[in-house]
């Protein structure tokens, strides 16, 4: 018997995984509801989704029930995309907001701002960005009279975050029963910042009208009584406080992640864990003067790479000639010099 010869079409080849090339279609999810990310917990994202959002048929939606907190997971074709508070989202899977069901979030809806903050800002900083909140239009910078008493320059820090994300600042004085704000108040007048003044068991009237409509985060350090602003503006929050260490003068952080909480006359506020540091890596010196337009054409005869800090630079001759408020410089080189880490000053002036 003749021996058999055997070919290439003998042998049988398995495919290599990479060779069945990957569609770059992704299902349209038009059925998807829309939900509002009010927190975010180790994976998991509690979601307001409101009535009739769903796209499907009339039959599909009135078996929909009404308002209702969903929790979701992030799908699998978003990657690394973040998902952070304030995000609004497209949901999919079990969306009856039931006790342990799970929906998946199929995609972020286009952001109109987001809040960042720098991982860090010592001299090894990798100068990544950490995302704070999303779709805020205001930013509530919260800060104590005393007890513990006013950091200026995280102040300042905070105010050029809100710059960058182009959200409308709001200084909140609290404690004021303690110390009077007139000088802190002086310090930012230059810089155009709104303020309102408030106390335990006073009137949050004012304060209540700026927040109204709006969605506002709420940032400060430890301590200066956020957590108990919230409580009041917020009934049923029932938020965490503490109090100040009288050895340090430090407060402890009693929120320990984001939520958003919504306000009896509309609006929302999203309280924010206590911070100690605000980096500021990811932000320009473009990003800071953009905020000073009566002084940006002053630069134009600064030499390259000026920091717009000290010797040589155009803004100081800008102001002598009387073109400029030096107030204004001295507002401007304020923030300039938080962005660079200075440290806090006693004097916010």
């Amino acid at each position: 018997m003749r021996k058999r010869e055997y070919d290439e079409d003998d042998v049988r080849v398995r495919p290599g995984k990479g060779s069945r090339p990957r569609t770059r279609i992704r299902p349209a999810h038009e059925d998807a509801v829309e939900g509002f990310v009010i927190a975010v917990d180790r994976g998991r994202y509690t979601t307001l989704v409101e009535p009739d959002r769903p796209k499907g048929s009339a039959q599909k939606r009135k078996q929909q029930p009404q308002r209702r907190l969903v929790v979701a997971m992030k799908a699998r074709e978003l990657g690394r995309k973040g998902i952070v508070v304030g995000d609004r989202v497209a949901l999919v899977g079990d969306v009856s907001g039931l006790p342990d069901t799970l929906a998946r979030v199929v995609r972020v809806e286009p952001r109109t701002s987001m809040l960042r903050r720098s991982a860090d800002d010592t001299e090894d900083t990798d100068g990544i960005e950490r995302p704070v909140v999303a779709n805020a239009d205001q930013l509530v910078i919260v800060t104590a009279l005393a007890d513990p008493p006013p950091r200026p320059r995280m102040i300042d820090r905070i105010l050029v975050a809100a710059f960058d994300a182009e959200i409308d600042a709001l200084l909140c004085l609290t404690k004021s029963d303690l110390a009077p704000p007139d000088e802190l108040v002086a310090a930012y007048e230059p810089l155009g910042v709104a303020h309102v003044v408030v106390h335990k068991g006073g009137s949050l009237d004012e304060l209540r009208d700026r927040l109204t409509g709006r969605i506002s985060v709420l940032v400060g350090h430890s301590g200066v009584g956020k957590s108990t602003l919230v409580n009041a503006l917020v009934p049923d929050a029932n938020r965490a406080v503490a109090q100040v260490n009288a050895v340090t003068g430090r407060g402890r952080h009693t929120s320990t992640s984001a939520v958003a909480l919504e306000l009896p006359e509309g609006g929302w506020i999203i309280d924010t864990p206590g911070v100690r540091s605000f980096g500021l890596a990811h932000v320009s010196v473009e990003t800071v003067l953009a905020a000073f337009p009566d002084l940006v054409e002053g630069t134009v005869n600064c030499p390259k790479g000026c920091t717009h800090l000290g010797d040589g630079c155009a803004l100081d001759a800008l102001v002598t000639a009387g073109n400029a408020d030096p107030t204004r410089l001295r507002s401007l080189r304020r923030l300039l010099s938080s962005r660079e880490g200075t440290l806090d000053e006693p004097n916010p002036a």
